[in-house]
């Protein structure tokens, strides 16, 4: 690789690490060419980005971002290293879990997560990263949460306002009665 390749690739990496606030760094060292293209076409179905890069590259591109903010990942960066990015902080993982279902996929295998500033670092982080929710779905629940009390009040008002009714019937009633 030339060194305007090398400068080149930093910069697309560089660009993606700042597109993305999640990315999976994986092992994909042993998958066949059939079973890393079967990756490929499942990441891009579930809109996730797959890159496979050298690590140094990896690290030149993350340090050049903020060394600091990343360090947690660099012991992760090696070996075969394929990169996942995505929007979605669960979906990576949901495809690894998934293609690994097949016998025959013993990989890719989670070196590292980074999601939103936090890092996993090994594949028994996988169960977990499975089961984050997205920014939708919290801020869905959030809603709830906070509708929740307003809703309790309102049945209350409405449960008095039938109450007060009642009582208003059988006031008339007993006026009628007299």
């Amino acid at each position: 690789m030339t060194t305007e390749q090398k400068v080149e690739a930093i910069k697309v990496l560089k660009e993606k690490f700042t597109q993305y606030s999640n990315f999976y760094i994986t092992d994909t060292e042993a998958l066949t060419v059939a079973q890393a293209t079967k990756l490929r076409s499942i990441c891009f179905d579930k809109k996730v980005e797959m890159k496979v890069a050298k690590n140094t590259l990896i690290r030149k591109a993350l340090s050049d971002i903020d060394e600091e903010r990343f360090k947690d990942t660099f012991n992760s960066l090696h070996g075969v290293t394929a990169l996942l990015f995505s929007e979605n902080a669960k979906e990576p993982a949901l495809i690894i879990s998934e293609f690994r279902t097949n016998p025959k996929n013993k990989k890719p295998i989670l070196k590292a997560a980074f999601i939103d500033g936090s890092v996993y670092v090994g594949d028994d982080q996988l169960e977990g990263l499975k089961t984050l929710k997205g920014k939708p779905e919290l801020i869905g629940e959030i809603i709830g949460l906070l509708q929740s009390p307003a809703k309790n009040v309102i049945s209350a008002l409405n449960a008095g306002n039938k109450l007060a009714g009642l009582i208003k019937a059988l006031e008339d009633r007993e006026q009628v009665a007299e």
